[in-house]
C-alpha cells in the first residue's frame, strides 16, 4: 500500500506526468528532457530524482551521462506503466511532447550518420570477407528458436544489431558495450524501431553488472575476437546464465588474414571448434554441434552451447528433509548501475 501511495504523489505533478509519458518512449538524458519540456536543468533533475525515489523510473549512469527510463519490474514499474497507459493521446502537451522528442530523435539520426560514415569503410571492408549477412542472421534467429526466451542479454551490442534482429522473440533483452558512442547509435535505432522493452547500457564484458542466472540467452556476435581472454569473457557469459538457458557466439573460424589485427584491432585470428568446446566446458555448459557458414576468405561459426537444467538443484546442498524437492527461479534480470 505504502509504494502505491509514494509512487501516485511522485506522479502527482504536471511536469512528472510529462516526464514519465516520454521516458516510456525513450531512455533519455537530462539534456534531452530539458529540450523536450523547455525547463531548466535543475527543475528537471529535481522531478526525476522523486521519480526515482518512488521506483517510477530507473536511473542508469554512464560515465559523466544518466540515462532515465521506465523500469523493467516490481511495483514501480506496474504503476508508472498504468500511469503511463492513461494518458489520453489527444492530449495537447502530451502530443507536442512525443512530436519534440521525434525532432530531437533527428539530431541524434544526424550525429549515428556520421559516426558510420566515419567508420563504414572499416565495417564494409569486414563484410566484404565473408558470407552474407542476412544469411547469418537467418542462422542466428534459427538457433535461438527451439524455447521461448524471457530474457536476452547481447554481449558487445555495438549498434544493436542483435536487439534489432531478436526484438519480436523476446519480451525483454538488454545490449551492452563499452563505447558509448556505439550505444548512442543503438539507442537511435531501438528507439526508430519502437522497441521499448529493449535497452543499453555500458559495461565491460568481462565484468557484466547483472546477477548469476539472470538471463534465459546470451550472445556474443563478431565479438569474442577483440576479447584478450576469449575463455574468461564465455565463463563471465555463462555465470548470468540461467539452468537451461543457452549461449550463442558467432565468430569467425582459425584463419590467417593477419592484417586485421592491425588494420582491425584483432586479438585473435578466429577460433578452433574444439578451442570452443574446451572452453564452454570450463564454463559448466553444454556445447552443441558448431555451424559452419562458408563464403569469402572468412568461414563464419555459429558456436552453441547450454547450461544443463538441473545445474542450480544439483549445485545447491541437499536439505536432509527436503531432498526431493524442485525450486524453480522466477526472477526478473537484475542489474546494478555502472
Amino acid at each position: 500500500m505504502d509504494d502505491i501511495l509514494k509512487g501516485l504523489r511522485a506522479a502527482a505533478e504536471p511536469t512528472r506526468l510529462r516526464i514519465l509519458g516520454l521516458c516510456a518512449h525513450a531512455e533519455l538524458t537530462v539534456s534531452d528532457l530539458c529540450d523536450v519540456l523547455g525547463q531548466s536543468q535543475p527543475r528537471i533533475s529535481r522531478h526525476l530524482k522523486l521519480l526515482v525515489e518512488a521506483n517510477l523510473l530507473q536511473r542508469n549512469q554512464e560515465g559523466p551521462w544518466a540515462w532515465y527510463r521506465l523500469p523493467e519490474g516490481g511495483a514501480g514499474s506496474e504503476i508508472a506503466r498504468l500511469i503511463v497507459d492513461l494518458l489520453p493521446p489527444e492530449d495537447r502537451r502530451h502530443s507536442m511532447d512525443l512530436e519534440r522528442l521525434e525532432s530531437i530523435s533527428e539530431g541524434w539520426a544526424t550525429r549515428v550518420a556520421d559516426y558510420f560514415r566515419q567508420h563504414a569503410g572499416d565495417w564494409e571492408h569486414i563484410r566484404a570477407l565473408h558470407t552474407d549477412q542476412e544469411r547469418v542472421d537467418k542462422e542466428l534467429m534459427a538457433a535461438l528458436s527451439g524455447r521461448p526466451i524471457a530474457s536476452l542479454l547481447d554481449i558487445g551490442t555495438g549498434a544493436g544489431h542483435v536487439l534489432l534482429l531478436l526484438a519480436a522473440q523476446v519480451p525483454a533483452a538488454i545490449g551492452i558495450d563499452r563505447s558509448r558512442e556505439m550505444l548512442q547509435v543503438a539507442r537511435h535505432n531501438l528507439f526508430r524501431a519502437g522497441h521499448r522493452h529493449c535497452q543499453v547500457r555500458q559495461a565491460d564484458m568481462m565484468t557484466l553488472p547483472f546477477d548469476k542466472e539472470s538471463f534465459d540467452a546470451v550472445t556474443l556476435n563478431m565479438v569474442l575476437h577483440f576479447a584478450d581472454r576469449p575463455d574468461a569473457v564465455l565463463g563471465e557469459a555463462a555465470r548470468v546464465l540461467r539452468p537451461g538457458g543457452q549461449l550463442v557466439v558467432v565468430d569467425f573460424a582459425t584463419h590467417e588474414l593477419v592484417a586485421l589485427r592491425e588494420e582491425q584491432a584483432h586479438r585473435w585470428l578466429g577460433f578452433g571448434d574444439s578451442q570452443i568446446a574446451d572452453w564452454y566446458r570450463k564454463a559448466g555448459l553444454v556445447p552443441s554441434r558448431p555451424r559452419h557458414l562458408t563464403g569469402g576468405e572468412l568461414t563464419v561459426v555459429l558456436w552453441s552451447a547450454r547450461r544443463p537444467a538441473n545445474d542450480a538443484i544439483a549445485s545447491a546442498p541437499a536439505s536432509p528433509r527436503k531432498r526431493n524437492a524442485k525450486t524453480t527461479k522466477t526472477a526478473a534480470p537484475k542489474g546494478r548501475s555502472a
